[in-house]
C-alpha cells in the first residue's frame, strides 16, 4: 500500500508540473483523455430514475444544452417525491483519472429535501442501472459529493466522500460515516469548480478539487445502509468494488457539468514496449506489445 501511495503522489505531482508548464486542455484530450460527453446529446448515456424504470428520462431531468449537461425540473409536475436520478456512463471503468467542471445553478425543486440544496456527486464503481430495481432510491456506488455553500461565514467543502451501499477504509479502519467531508475551500454562487477523481481499483481514491488534493481513502466494497429497494442478490457485503459504471447525479438541485473526461490509468509500464504510457500507474503485463 505504501508503494501505491508514492505512486500515485508522484502521479498527481507529474500532472500538476504539466499544468503548470502549459499543457492545454487541447492537449490533454489528444493525449489519450476520452471525451464522455460529445457536447450535442446523450448518446452513451442511460437514465436511471427513482420510481422509473431504466432508460425513462422522465421531464428530460438529463439534457445535452450549450455543449453541458444540464439537470433541470422545469417540467416536472407535482412535488419531488424522491425523485433521485442518475445519469450512467454505458463503459465501466477500474482504475482510471477523471476530471470535470460543475456548477450550481437555480433554486432547488419544490419538496426536495433540505440536504439536498446545492448538492449534487458523480457516482463510480457503481452498479449498471439494468440491475436496479424500480422503486431503488440509490445506486450501490461510491460518491464524489458536489456541495457549495449556503450562509457566507459558513463552512461547506466539496469533493466529500458518500457512500450509498458500500463502505471505504479511511484511516485505517471502515469508516462508520455515510459521508467524510474533504478538506477544500467553500465555493458560493454560480462559479465554474474543477473536480477531478483518480480510481485505483479497489485501492487508493483520491478526490482533487481546483487542483488540490482534498480527501484521499481506500478499499471501497459493498456495505453499509442508506440505498434502499434493491435486489438483495446485489448487495454482497464485503465484496471489494474494483469497477463499475460512472454516473451523474440528480437530487432537486439544477446543475450544469461540463468537459467530462477520463482516461485509463492501467496499461503497459515498461519503457521498451510500443503501447507505453508514462501515465499509466497499474501495471498490466500482459497487454505490452514490442517490435
Amino acid at each position: 500500500m505504501k508503494t501505491l501511495f508514492l505512486k500515485i503522489s508522484l502521479f498527481i505531482t507529474a500532472l500538476f508540473y504539466l499544468v503548470g508548464c502549459g499543457v492545454t486542455k487541447s492537449q490533454q484530450t489528444e493525449n489519450d483523455w476520452e471525451n464522455m460527453f460529445n457536447g450535442e446529446d446523450l448518446k452513451g448515456w442511460t437514465t436511471k430514475i427513482h420510481h422509473y424504470e431504466v432508460g425513462n428520462n422522465y421531464g428530460e431531468t438529463f439534457r445535452a444544452e450549450n455543449g453541458m449537461v444540464k439537470v433541470r425540473y422545469d417540467q416536472y409536475e407535482g412535488e419531488f417525491n424522491e425523485r433521485f436520478s442518475h445519469l450512467y456512463y454505458d463503459k465501466p471503468f477500474s482504475d482510471f483519472h477523471l476530471t470535470l467542471q460543475y456548477r450550481f445553478v437555480g433554486e432547488l425543486y419544490k419538496g426536495a429535501p433540505d440536504y439536498t440544496l446545492k448538492n449534487s456527486g458523480i457516482m463510480f464503481h457503481s452498479q449498471d442501472p439494468k440491475t436496479m430495481l424500480k422503486e431503488q432510491d440509490w445506486p450501490i456506488s461510491v460518491e464524489m459529493q458536489f456541495l457549495a455553500g449556503i450562509k457566507e461565514g459558513e463552512e461547506r467543502s466539496t469533493g466529500n466522500m458518500c457512500s450509498p451501499g458500500t463502505d471505504v477504509v479511511y484511516e485505517g479502519k471502515i469508516d462508520p460515516r455515510h459521508c467524510i467531508n474533504s478538506s477544500s475551500d467553500t465555493y458560493f454562487g454560480d462559479q465554474w469548480v474543477t473536480a477531478e477523481l483518480i480510481v485505483l481499483h479497489d485501492s487508493l481514491i483520491t478526490h482533487i478539487i481546483n487542483g488540490k488534493t482534498v480527501l484521499q481513502y481506500t478499499k471501497p466494497q459493498i456495505g453499509g445502509e442508506v440505498a434502499n429497494g434493491y435486489d438483495p442478490k446485489i448487495k454482497q457485503d464485503g465484496k471489494p468494488l474494483t469497477e463499475g459504471l460512472i454516473a451523474l447525479q440528480s437530487e432537486g438541485q439544477p446543475i450544469d457539468f461540463r468537459d467530462i473526461k477520463i482516461r485509463n490509468l492501467k496499461g503497459c509500464t515498461d519503457p521498451k514496449a510500443k503501447n507505453y504510457k508514462e501515465y499509466y500507474v497499474i501495471s498490466d503485463a500482459k497487454s505490452c506489445t514490442y517490435n
